[in-house]
């Protein structure tokens, strides 16, 4: 049941990967797996049976998800957006409730802290404005080397939560080529993407990895902050009082699936 459960989790977080708007690390939080997936990960040969039982199932799942049910998941968006971003606006807040609660029982809460909160929250604001106006073109300059450093910038948004990735590969002008390149399975330009990814993803977990053993509490806050900012990015666009009535039915529903 376990392995079943974690590779659900690493199919849904590997769309993340895809779908505009999304963090992949936000619905590592969502999962509740966020802070483990990143001890298995990096400290992997610590524990190697431990680890691997844990992170294959969503290592598969993730590979599935990415390919197979991405653009699935991107369709479903596409075509009931209000529910779609609704329901996912649900989860957060609901999980960002419970890591509330579990960072409660650490230590005490210090107004030093909503500092931090507050500053990734803006960053969640600032998003707004990126996800809506910028354009999703192509850039000029593409070649191995550039792939690879897109997929390093990339993995920001699979790490840190909150922080779409398909955002920095629009801002960087590769996202119509990436989601062109899944479609496709042009692997050119999915491998130096997915070289630049695994440097990066390694590089920011151990980032946050050790901010979160040197600073658990400003850390978590700040985490916080980034998967609530994600809200304001999924925010659903409304048309009549009747949108309004079932974007709210499925934030409950989201709320209560967690």
């Amino acid at each position: 049941m376990s392995f079943f459960s974690n590779f659900i989790k690493g199919i849904a977080i590997g769309s993340g990967a895809i779908l505009p708007g999304i963090s992949s690390g936000v619905l590592c939080v969502i999962f509740g797996i966020y802070d483990k997936l990143l001890h298995s990960i990096l400290n992997f040969f610590d524990d190697f049976k431990k680890n691997l039982k844990f992170l294959t199932p969503i290592f598969i799942g993730c590979i599935v998800g990415f390919f197979l049910f991405g653009n699935i998941l991107n369709y479903i968006l596409y075509k009931f957006p209000i529910q779609t971003k609704s329901i996912f606006i649900g989860l957060i807040l609901s999980s960002t409730l419970s890591l509330y609660k579990k960072i409660s029982l650490k230590g005490k809460n210090k107004i030093s802290y909503i500092f931090f909160f507050l500053f990734a929250l803006l960053i969640g604001l600032g998003s707004i404005f990126l996800e809506s106006f910028l354009p999703i073109s192509t850039s000029a300059n593409i070649n191995f080397l550039y792939l690879v450093f897109c997929g390093f910038l990339m993995s920001i948004g699979i790490v840190v939560p909150g922080i779409s990735s398909t955002i920095i590969l629009t801002l960087l002008g590769v996202y119509s080529t990436y989601l062109s390149s899944i479609s496709s399975l042009l692997w050119p330009v999915l491998i130096p993407i997915g070289i630049g990814l695994i440097i990066g993803g390694f590089i920011f977990m151990k980032l946050i990895k050790y901010f979160l053993d040197n600073h658990y509490m400003p850390t978590f806050y700040t985490i916080i902050g980034f998967t609530l900012g994600s809200i304001f990015v999924l925010i659903p666009s409304f048309s009549s009082p009747i949108d309004v009535i079932i974007s709210l039915f499925c934030i409950i529903l989201g709320f209560l699936i967690i």
